[in-house]
């Protein structure tokens, strides 16, 4: 009697675990459906144009055309060290910003938060002809420079403007994560340190360093991608000098009508991302998927 009650219940167990599944699978239909026909879709799309010449017809061309022209590889090369370099600006200014966050109480945090989240609420246009205007030889930077006796830089179409403006922009997709990795560390872990004699740089590294390793790896992620595929801010900052992958989508597409040529370069970018934020999680991943620094 005693095994045949284990076996009920273990079927009463098992078909309520199947009852969960479905109701969240139903849950979830909906957002699923809007992720398909939203990005499933035009992305196979994408895919199904690359292989394709102007007229329709199967082709490899595009792939060897832009994967056999030096030029494009210098293009898809500049493109991910600007994504490269606006993911450790962000990580470098927003990390000590976010720690500083930690501490404060929270009507603080909630305007530095405020003040953080503000270049989102203004069009990308506008923050970009901001620094524009900031950056420009007649501006307040170059001014200073001027005030003290000096030849101010060149610092705008250049990538030292693409970098500011998108380590500006980029700024609250790193530290937003960050704050959530550092508000899930226990306080009591650095004073615990600290009290069997471990200095606060050493802390650092070994407790605050590691236990934030998983909002360090979100934030690059987000930054990484969305400033390799970025067009706006590069665009009005860097002008026809800084040469990156979206721009030459954008000009194959609207201007030359290369519609295939455009999808190719579209999807080689989304791929060589992708793949790179792939190794990238694998290299600060150990053991049972454990996100660490070492």
């Amino acid at each position: 009697m005693a095994a045949v009650g284990r076996v009920a219940g273990g079927a009463v167990i098992a078909g309520a675990g199947r009852s969960a599944r479905r109701t969240g699978l139903l849950l979830a239909l909906p957002a699923l459906v809007i992720f398909a026909l939203l990005f499933v879709a035009p992305l196979f799309t994408l895919v199904a144009n690359s292989f394709r010449t102007q007229t329709g017809a199967f082709t490899l061309g595009n792939y060897a055309r832009f994967l056999g022209d030096p030029f494009y590889r210098d293009v898809l090369w500049n493109t991910l060290k600007v994504a490269g370099l606006t993911t450790l600006g962000c990580l470098l200014v927003g990390y000590p910003f976010a720690l500083y966050l930690r501490g404060r109480s929270p009507r603080a945090r909630n305007w530095l938060a405020l003040l953080l989240l503000s270049p989102l609420l203004i069009s990308m246009v506008i923050r970009a002809y901001g620094w524009l205007v900031v950056l420009g030889p007649n501006g307040p930077v170059a001014s200073v420079i001027k005030w003290f006796g000096l030849t101010p830089p060149q610092l705008l179409y250049n990538d030292t403007a693409v970098l500011i403006g998108m380590v500006h922009v980029m700024l609250a997709y790193m530290v937003l994560p960050l704050m959530g990795s550092l508000d899930r560390i226990d306080p009591t872990l650095v004073p615990a340190a600290k009290g069997l004699g471990a200095p606060g740089w050493t802390c650092f590294w070994r407790i605050t360093l590691p236990l934030s390793a998983p909002g360090t790896l979100a934030g690059a992620m987000i930054v990484f991608s969305l400033t390799a595929s970025s067009f706006v801010t590069p665009a009005i900052l860097g002008g026809p000098k800084v040469k990156l992958m979206p721009y030459f989508v954008y000009t194959q597409a609207t201007t030359t009508l290369d519609w295939p040529y455009a999808a190719a370069i579209g999807f080689v970018l989304v791929v060589v991302t992708t793949g790179l934020l792939l190794g990238y999680s694998r290299l600060l991943r150990r053991g049972k998927g454990e996100v660490v620094f070492q």
